[in-house]
C-alpha cells in the first residue's frame, strides 16, 4: 500500500514537472515569436499600447458615469492587454502566411495548421514541378485542396476526384484550388473557406472514410512532393500556433 502511494506521488509529481516544462517552452516559443514580429513590424509594439490605452480609457469613462472611476480601470487593464495579445496573434498569422504564399507545400503547411477535427495527408498527388492536391476529410465530406500550376493541378484534381468517388458512396467531394487569380482560394483565407463549408458526415464516418482513402493512397505510388513549405518557416510555424492560444 505504501508503495502504491509513493508510486502514486511520483507520478503527480512528474505530472507537475511536464506541465511546468511545457508551459516553460510555450513562454519562450510566444517571447521568441514577439521579438521575431517586432523586428519585422515596427507598428506592432504601438498598436499594442493603443489597445491597452484605449480599453483603459473606455472603462475608465465608464467608471466615471457609473460614479466609480477607479473601479473598472482593472478591468479594462485586463480587457486591454488580452486585446493586445489577440492583435499580436493575429499580425503573428498573417505575416506568417505572407511569407508561405508561393512556396511548394505551403497549403499542405496551411492544412496541418488548422484546428479543429481534420484528418489531412499532404501531397497525396503531385508533379515534378511541385504541383500539389492534398486531402482533407472533415464533417464536410471530403476536401480536395490544390496547389501550383492551374493547368496542371486540375488534371491532378479530377484524377483524385475520381479515385476518391469509388470509395466514399454519396459523400460530397469538394475541390478547392489555391491561389490569388479568380474562382480560387487565397492562402490566408484557406482555413476560414473550409471552416464556412457545411456539415454533411459525422465522426464515425469520416472514420471510415479516412480508413478507406489510406488503403486507397496506399496503393498509389508517392509523387515525392515535399510535404509542407521550406524548412525556414518550421520554427515560424510552432510560433504561431503558440501565439493564437494565447491570443
Amino acid at each position: 500500500m505504501a508503495k502504491a502511494q509513493s508510486v502514486s506521488k511520483e507520478a503527480k509529481a512528474a505530472k507537475k514537472q511536464a506541465r511546468k516544462a511545457a508551459s516553460k517552452e510555450r513562454r519562450q516559443q510566444l517571447w521568441q515569436a514577439f521579438q521575431m514580429q517586432r523586428k519585422e513590424d515596427k507598428r506592432l509594439i504601438p498598436y499594442m499600447v493603443g489597445v491597452i490605452v484605449l480599453s483603459v480609457a473606455v472603462f475608465t469613462g465608464l467608471g466615471f458615469l457609473l460614479g466609480s472611476p477607479w473601479l473598472l480601470i482593472p478591468l479594462g487593464v485586463v480587457l486591454g492587454v488580452l486585446g493586445a495579445f489577440i492583435l499580436f496573434g493575429r499580425r503573428v498569422q498573417k505575416n506568417v502566411y505572407t511569407k508561405a504564399e508561393g512556396q511548394p507545400g505551403a497549403a499542405g503547411w496551411a492544412l496541418g495548421n488548422m484546428r479543429g477535427q481534420w484528418r489531412v495527408a499532404q501531397a497525396v498527388s503531385g508533379t515534378s514541378h511541385l504541383d500539389a492536391v492534398h486531402r482533407v476529410i472533415g464533417k464536410p465530406g471530403v476536401i480536395l485542396v490544390g496547389e501550383g500550376s492551374p493547368t496542371r493541378v486540375k488534371s491532378l484534381l479530377n484524377q483524385e476526384k475520381k479515385k476518391a468517388a469509388r470509395v466514399v458512396g454519396d459523400t460530397p467531394i469538394y475541390e478547392i484550388m489555391v491561389g490569388n487569380d479568380d474562382g480560387q482560394v487565397p492562402l490566408s483565407k484557406l482555413e476560414r473557406h473550409i471552416n464556412k463549408l457545411p456539415n454533411n458526415i459525422d465522426r464515425k464516418r469520416m472514420e471510415t472514410l479516412e480508413g478507406r482513402l489510406a488503403a486507397l493512397s496506399s496503393k498509389a505510388p508517392g509523387p515525392g512532393m515535399p510535404k509542407g513549405p521550406l524548412p525556414g518557416n518550421a520554427k515560424m510555424k510552432s510560433m504561431q500556433r503558440t501565439a493564437r492560444r494565447r491570443g
